[in-house]
């Protein structure tokens, strides 16, 4: 099974359309209705549907090294800053993570992009 992403509110369609032509199984937080739910319920529900969370949203990176601290599992998280990657790698890295990674190699992990 490959990994699966749930892309938070500030990731743009840009980037979740493209890995959706790709034939990434990505959700979004707006296709899930979330777009107003904390961070810490973000990865929760992310975590609860299987999906790798990926964020543009530095706040994430505090929630799940909290987590991490605490003993909290979760899915998963990729980060990447907006100012440092540009649209079309963030692209190439999930697509090389969904195809060449497995769901459970990213169990309360933390990566940032690009890789």
């Amino acid at each position: 099974m490959s990994v699966r992403f749930y892309a938070d509110v500030h990731v743009p369609f840009a980037i979740t359309g493209e890995l959706e032509l790709r034939g990434v199984d990505v959700l979004t937080s707006q296709a899930d209705g979330t777009t107003q739910v904390d961070d810490a319920q973000l990865l929760a529900r992310a975590t609860l549907l299987g999906r790798v969370l990926f964020s543009q949203d530095e706040d994430l990176l505090r929630v799940a090294s909290e987590w991490q601290r605490a003993g909290t599992g979760f899915a998963g998280l990729v980060y990447a800053h907006q100012l440092r990657i540009s649209i079309g790698q963030c692209v190439m890295d999930l697509e090389l993570i969904a195809t060449a990674t497995q769901p459970e190699d990213w169990i309360n992990r933390v990566e940032f992009l690009p890789i």
